[in-house]
């Protein structure tokens, strides 16, 4: 059998194969296997998200009833324990999220390489061009150097199109079509925003805030506290990240970031504390007294939502223009102008449509032999180790199916 992508499901799909005996080609575009694992996690690679299955299925908003049966047959303990069995020492982090106790994404690609070669796995570095199909059954794969590579079954893992420098360009996508699939409209997710009013913030981090999202009815859509970061487009960072997967269709719909800068303190506690800091800087200018409170690069945007210059002495600011103040900190707005490019995303949303998989094998219900795992599913989850956990899944679930269909008469 082939395999087409040596990122995550397609080094667990070849590994699942041959560990039952199969003879398994992986055919990598890239000199190196698992060019985005490298990148994942800041480069210490959250392989996974040590919580049930249930509770994997819960971070993952489109399609999560399809991925029950691979995510039940390899939940995230037998992913930790897989990856331990191949001398990678893990460790689990806030929020669930898996690491390898070196911090070092390298261990987890090298561990994989050391038993791909241990299996008998053939890597190839060759980019796949075509699928080779007759009556409805792929033959094998033809590659860009014009070589063909018979075979019995192809497992397609080629990723999405975020990230298109590791080699996920949506070559997979392109030759699913080819075989009669269905592709949902494909978007960013996981990716920075850019809004409105934001580049005098450039640079400036935010840790232990709050971030919602509400779309043009006002309807909450996001709610999460965490680490935001200011950028010259708009905004990024862990939180913005995670709110992205909830937005979608920007030609249609308006969304605005509310950032709480003190989700500590209710507004009570907020405007009392306000009262302090004021009478203590009665004589100092406003701007001057907010600095106790806030970075000095977010004051300006305060006070101009506040319709407030920051020249008024502090005990000359009204009560209204307090309680205003107070509001403007807990509820900071920033209009949303969309989502930076799919190229900048983590993941991408979209892809083969799922009701044409069989989920306990990932099996194309429309070409006999063929495949498919990963992100190349229009499968996507929110940030945590859930993606990498649903590659390794649907991987397996492809690499023991594929194996077994070549194992028939």
């Amino acid at each position: 059998m082939v395999v087409v992508g040596g990122g995550a499901a397609g080094c667990m799909a070849a590994l699942a194969a041959a560990d039952r005996g199969v003879g398994v080609t992986l055919l990598e575009r890239n000199a190196k296997l698992g060019r985005k694992l490298y990148i994942t996690g800041k480069g210490r690679c959250n392989l996974t998200n040590a919580s049930p299955v249930q509770d994997c299925l819960s971070h993952t908003p489109r399609n999560a009833k399809f991925l029950t049966s691979a995510l039940t047959q390899f939940p995230p303990e037998e992913v930790m324990a897989f990856f331990e069995g191949l001398g990678v020492p893990l460790k689990i982090e806030r929020g669930n999220r898996v690491f390898p106790r070196s911090d070092s994404a390298a261990d987890v690609i090298d561990a994989l390489l050391r038993a791909l070669r241990k299996a008998g796995v053939d890597i190839v570095q060759e980019r796949v061009a075509a699928l080779l199909l007759e009556e409805g059954a792929v033959k094998g794969v033809r590659g860009e150097s014009g070589r063909k590579y018979p075979c019995k079954a192809v497992v397609l893992a080629t990723g999405g199109l975020s990230y298109p420098a590791t080699g996920s360009t949506g070559d997979g996508y392109r030759m699913a079509k080819t075989a009669g699939h269905t592709l949902t409209p494909l978007r960013a997710s996981l990716v920075p925003l850019e809004a409105e009013g934001c580049a005098p913030m450039q640079g400036l981090s935010l840790r232990n805030v709050e971030l919602q999202i509400k779309d043009g009815a006002k309807k909450l859509l996001f709610r999460e506290q965490g680490e935001l970061l200011f950028t010259h487009f708009g905004l990024s960072g862990p939180l913005v990240l995670s709110a992205s997967a909830h937005m979608g269709d920007f030609t249609t719909e308006k969304y605005t970031a509310y950032i709480d800068l003190k989700p500590a303190l209710d507004r009570d506690t907020l405007d009392r504390r306000l009262v302090r800091e004021l009478n203590t800087g009665a004589n100092r200018v406003l701007r001057h007294v907010l600095e106790t409170l806030e970075p000095k690069s977010l004051i300006p945007p305060l006070l101009e939502r506040a319709e407030m210059t920051g020249d008024e002495k502090g005990c000359t600011v009204t009560k209204v223009q307090r309680r205003t103040l107070a509001e403007t900190i807990k509820a900071l707005a920033f209009p949303i102008t969309g989502p930076r490019p799919i190229e900048e995303a983590i993941v991408t949303a979209g892809g083969v449509e799922t009701r044409e998989i069989l989920p306990k094998t990932m099996a194309s219900k429309l070409c006999k032999g063929l495949y498919l795992a990963g992100e190349v599913l229009d499968v996507d989850a929110y940030t945590g180790g859930f993606n990498l956990q649903i590659a390794w899944a649907t991987g397996r679930a492809a690499g023991v199916g594929a194996a077994a269909f070549c194992g028939e008469e």
